[in-house]
């Protein structure tokens, strides 16, 4: 995983990241968001509904922690052993909007990450045992707060990229 100097690198990277992965949806018509193809493990729709779930859950982490409230990884309904149907959840609560509206709330969540990375000082984005939630999504690793906004941003945006150009070949 790459390591990142400050914090305008990792949202330059995010931004970067996230610029290419979006942009891919710009030629997908509305009526064929939900079109399965052979090739692909996920529609359009459910791979955008993917990428708004983990970020949504990275940002309720750090919210709830400075609320003061428990924090449950990856949720409070699913354990790390669940994540088949933490995605079944992410694709029936996400992925019944319209291209647009995934494509909005996704850009919102971003702009709150970013906000989230503006409000931690750089030992809270980048030096470990800052975050309780961090702590205990990782039993037996400490990662740093960066790792995870990296994890669910930088990193799926280019699996996630290169699965819907792949999908845009079979179905376009």
């Amino acid at each position: 995983m790459r390591a990142y100097k400050d914090k305008e690198e990792l949202k330059t990277e995010i931004g970067k990241a996230f610029e290419r992965y979006i942009s891919e949806f710009d030629p997908i018509p509305e009526e064929l968001k939900d079109r399965r193809v052979d090739a692909v493990d996920r529609t359009p729709a459910e791979n955008l509904a993917y990428q708004v779930g983990w970020t949504s859950l990275v940002l309720k982490w750090e919210e709830d922690e400075k609320k003061g409230l428990p924090v449950r990884t990856p949720s409070d309904d699913f354990r790390w052993n669940q994540l088949g149907e933490l995605y079944q959840w992410f694709t029936d609560t996400y992925a019944g909007l319209s291209l647009q509206e995934l494509k909005a709330r996704l850009n919102e969540n971003i702009e709150s990450l970013y906000a989230m990375i503006d409000s931690l000082s750089e030992e809270e984005l980048f030096k470990p045992h800052m975050r309780k939630w961090a702590d205990e999504a990782t039993k037996t690793a400490a990662w740093e707060v960066y790792k995870f906004i990296h994890v669910n941003t930088v990193a799926p945006f280019g699996t996630f990229r290169t699965k819907i150009r792949k999908w845009k070949r079979a179905a376009l």
